[in-house]
């Protein structure tokens, strides 16, 4: 159902009955945990997470682990930070 890489892959599934009586199967939010970060990297106006993704965990699709680092559920949050953390286990690059 999910993309490898994909940070729903592992996340637990609950069945969810909606108004109209519906029972639909959900994915849980994957809800960040305590920041786990190796340093921090410099976000520039108008550049997006992606870019920042590819650049410090070598795959842009993975901007999410950026998201959890910094505890941030929206993207557009963290988006707006002068200072991304860059997750512990990332590969040194720079």
């Amino acid at each position: 159902m999910f993309f490898p890489g994909s940070r729903y892959l592992a996340v637990a599934t609950c069945t969810v009955t909606r108004a109209d009586g519906t029972v639909v199967q959900a994915v849980r939010s994957p809800l960040p945990g305590p920041a786990a970060v190796m340093g921090y990297a410099r976000h520039q106006p108008g550049q997006r997470l992606d870019a920042i993704a590819g650049r410090f965990l070598g795959d842009a699709t993975t901007f999410w682990r950026l998201c959890d680092a910094n505890n941030s559920v929206v993207p557009d949050a963290l988006a707006a930070r002068d200072l991304v953390g860059i997750p512990l286990g990332a590969p040194v690059s720079g």
